[in-house]
């Protein structure tokens, strides 16, 4: 079970704020009676015993090291570096965009990964409680962080059963998607042999004659087996008017995703234990099946155009304000730092781990991810576009759609087709698993180390409960219009909020807590300093990256719909109550402990501007 030392033993957020306001009026009345700030060799002592109370704290570690890089891998690589790297590197220059991509990771992803593992590791603390080391105040930083991650678990985990459905459809005799003569098919369903001949035959004038007008009308309203499958059958999104009227709940996928909510379970339950044990499966097994299919889809005719499609650089997108941009936010959303999440698994290390090089590993291993879906993903996508004689562009290859529609209409058409179909769905299940497991664990560790009497000693009963919280939650997303609220929930729930945070976090850290004091934590942990290349992109570069990335997130922002649906207006204004609902508890909670914290406001004040 689960312990935390260094933490109020109360088990109410107003007793552990009185408890923190009452150690901070005394630290400042030290320092008003000494009338003087300590000198640095004064502070070392105190330094040397923090680590050592930190070091020997009894807190639960990993068994293994590889265990803890599984489990950041596993985080990290998910559902995005299948679904939307591959599109925003061929939409913003192909092999051009790398260039940013890596610019971009260097100087403003890296170091905000790197700074979340070290400090996680450092104060052994989850991503509320850790506050109370480096600024009180923004204690609130870690309830939004909470709530982001709740948000992220009622639509997530929905995804993922999309993906544990087609799993079971895919043991079937023949694929589902394959053909046009199902009950849930429309009149306009074509298979890919039927759009190529009618493909060819509009291509070729004097054979079709006064039939031409007939046969393209034919070819632009005709959609796949896969589309219909996935919207009419998987989805029934026919049957709803999006989120006005959601529609019946769809049994079958409550019942896929509560499958993925026992696994989740039964992976979180007794901490880090029973979570390095599940990461050698779900970790290890996505890329097994990504050269598996890679050394199928580079067979495919056709592969050699959609890779071509994928890296040809187009030099001149790099003047492009929006490509560097795009660089950045798909970097910072890949590496995952503000979730918690780095915090929370890197705080069960042993404490003098090299965490130094655990960050630069596993953010390579992840970007290569990245680069090696893309290839898998568009030897598929160039096949497809050349047994349907179209162009890449016109498949619809983002998001969702992607691998719930392209990839399966791909694999309906290859040879023993069940056998690909099972092993792809079996890989989006364990990228998904891992990051659900992340974000989730996020929120445990967090909640049980700030209250440890209550649910730190009670783990696997408040992992139960709070799975059940996340189900109910998810239940909406599982109706007829469920897509259109994991859309709603995708951009309003982490989004800008997310960005926010982490800004503030790198802003606290680099600022107020100070990067000469941060170095000195590393130091202690691996018995050097970081070189002045991390100093200099915490103190000026990382806090800058995330601001800009906010700003333009903010002011390039549109109401949210899609090619087929439009939201309402006062669902964009829930979205926004939804955005507010996770960052006002980072102002709100400075509120409180201003209110709380005996002393004058000019006091109180300036202990929080030099931290504690």
């Amino acid at each position: 079970m689960l312990s935390s030392t260094g933490t109020s033993d109360g088990s109410s957020a107003e007793s552990i704020a009185q408890t923190d306001a009452n150690n901070i009026s005394q630290r400042l009345t030290n320092k008003v009676d000494n009338n003087s700030a300590p000198s640095e060799s004064c502070n070392k002592p105190a330094a040397d015993a923090l680590t050592i109370a930190l070091a020997t704290d009894g807190r639960e570690t990993w068994d293994k090291k590889i265990e803890f890089l599984l489990a950041v891998i596993g985080f990290a690589v998910d559902l995005g570096n299948v679904w939307r790297f591959p599109y925003v590197c061929y939409a913003n220059g192909g092999g051009a965009f790398l260039i940013p991509y890596c610019i971009m990771l260097i100087f403003g992803g890296l170091p905000l990964f790197y700074m979340e593992l070290a400090l996680g590791q450092y104060y052994r603390s989850g991503c509320i409680t850790i506050w109370r080391h480096i600024c009180p105040a923004l204690k609130g930083i870690g309830y939004a962080i909470c709530i982001i991650d709740l948000y992220v678990g009622m639509h997530y985990n929905t995804i993922i059963s999309w993906a544990v459905y087609y799993l079971v459809q895919s043991f079937r005799t023949e694929l589902p998607w394959i053909s046009c003569k199902n009950d849930w098919n429309t009149p306009d369903c074509r298979t890919m042999d039927e759009l190529a001949e009618m493909g060819i035959a509009a291509n070729n004038q004097s054979e079709v004659g006064e039939n031409m007008t007939s046969i393209l009308t034919n070819v632009s309203t005709s959609t796949s087996p896969a589309k219909e499958y996935y919207e009419r059958q998987v989805l029934e999104m026919h049957l709803s008017d999006g989120l006005e009227r959601l529609g019946d709940i769809r049994w079958p996928l409550v019942f896929c995703v509560l499958i993925v909510f026992i696994l989740v379970y039964f992976s979180l339950w007794k901490g880090v234990r029973s979570t390095g044990k599940a990461v050698w499966i779900t970790a290890l097994a996505p890329y097994c099946v990504l050269f598996i299919l890679l050394g199928r889809g580079i067979t495919l005719e056709g592969a050699e155009d959609g890779i071509r499609y994928y890296l040809t650089p187009k030099w001149e997108k790099l003047y492009t304000p929006r490509v560097w941009i795009d660089a950045a936010t798909q970097i910072f959303f890949s590496l995952g730092p503000g979730f918690g999440t780095l915090l929370a698994l890197s705080s069960y290390n042993k404490f003098h781990n090299n965490c130094y090089r655990d960050a630069i590993i596993t953010s390579t291993i992840n970007c290569l991810t990245s680069f090696l879906a893309g290839f898998v993903i568009f030897s598929v996508v160039g096949y497809m576009a050349k047994m349907q004689n179209k162009q890449i562009d016109e498949l619809g290859i983002e998001g969702p759609g992607l691998i719930f529609i392209v990839y399966p209409e791909a694999i309906a058409n290859m040879i023993v087709p069940n056998f690909w179909s099972i092993i792809f769905f079996l890989m989006l299940i364990t990228l998904g698993l891992d990051s659900t497991f992340g974000g989730l664990e996020a929120i445990i560790t967090a909640l049980c180390d700030e209250y440890p009497t209550l649910l730190g000693r009670n783990r696997e009963v408040f992992v139960a409960v709070l799975l059940v919280f996340v189900f109910i939650g998810s239940l909406p997303t599982c109706t007829q219009g469920g897509y259109y609220l994991v859309n709603f929930l995708t951009t309003y729930g982490p989004g800008i909020s997310v960005i926010f945070v982490v800004f503030v976090e790198a802003a606290a850290v680099c600022w107020l807590y100070g990067t000469k004091r941060f170095s000195g934590d590393i130091e202690r942990m691996i018995g050097k300093q970081p070189s002045m290349f991390w100093k200099i992109t915490w103190q000026y570069i990382s806090p800058v990256f995330i601001l800009i990335i906010f700003i333009f997130s903010f002011f390039s922002y549109e109401d949210l719909n899609t090619a087929q649906y439009q939201y309402p207006k006062w669902s964009i204004i829930v979205g926004w109550m939804l955005t507010l609902s996770s960052i006002i508890c980072v102002p709100l909670y400075i509120v409180y402990m201003f209110i709380v914290t005996p002393g004058s406001t000019i006091e109180v004040r300036q202990y929080y501007l030099i931290t504690n």
